[in-house]
């Protein structure tokens, strides 16, 4: 029984380490998701960028974050509002960092539209963060799971 109760416990969200880098990631992400017609179409106005100082606040929402990592994807024209963000943290940092996002984030950022879902999700050290709509957002966690 208590060795039940310590295995239940040790358990981190979503399992496994993701190897590989968090552009190649991104783009796996990407291709596994099962996104609408209409979405995929405008991805051609998509940037996937490594995270800098000089962007941290416009997409995380505070420059306190730490991570040791970094990947932003973002369209650059869209009528909707939409981010998705991989972070690679430290794996004992990785509520922290997840509580962090969740204090910082406005889906109300973007100017006269807002998100409908903020998700925010882990596996081993890599941090899933995406703001959107409900479909896209939700296709993209489900992807993120299964990577």
């Amino acid at each position: 029984m208590m060795m039940l109760f310590c295995t239940a416990c040790g358990k981190k969200e979503g399992g496994g380490q993701l190897e590989g880098s968090l552009i190649d990631i991104m783009a796996g992400l990407y291709e596994k998701a099962d996104l609408s017609e209409d979405f995929r179409a405008g991805m051609d106005s998509f940037e996937t960028f490594e995270l800098t100082k000089d962007v941290e606040v416009s997409i995380l929402g505070t420059e306190e974050i730490t991570y040791t990592e970094g990947v932003a994807s973002i369209p650059m024209i869209s009528p909707n509002a939409y981010q998705c963000v991989l972070l690679r943290v430290e794996e004992d940092s990785v509520d922290t960092v997840k509580q962090q996002l969740k204090d910082n984030a406005d889906l109300n950022k973007w100017v006269c539209v807002s998100a409908e879902t903020m998700l925010i999700e882990s596996r081993g050290d890599v941090i899933f963060f995406i703001m959107g709509d409900n479909n896209t957002a939700y296709a993209m966690n489900e992807a993120f799971q299964k990577y």
